[in-house]
């Protein structure tokens, strides 16, 4: 089966939401507007990126900062070619 990780850096509270990327090695921006409280702002970010990739929910998971702000994510069934171009928008 195929799997990709994703290193996020999350940003709660933004205006608006959206993904960015400044570079290849640096990791994805997610901005949500969800605050930080109780799994609000990881859950946006979690269908964000599930909408994005064009997968379920329950495809994502995270892995390692589930209270931080820097994330690591797995994603079941897309490799890592379909992440970067579901996620650019490609």
């Amino acid at each position: 089966m195929q799997r990709c990780t994703l290193t996020v850096r999350l940003k709660p509270r933004a205006k608006r939401e959206g993904i960015t990327f400044a570079s290849v090695d640096a990791p994805l921006q997610v901005a949500v507007t969800a605050p930080p409280v109780e799994n609000r702002a990881n859950d946006q970010c979690i269908a964000l990126l599930a909408k994005r990739l064009g997968v379920p929910k329950s495809k994502l998971r995270i892995i390692k900062g589930g209270h931080s702000r820097d994330k690591v994510i797995v994603c079941e069934g897309v490799s890592e070619n379909e992440a970067r171009r579901g996620l650019a928008g490609v």
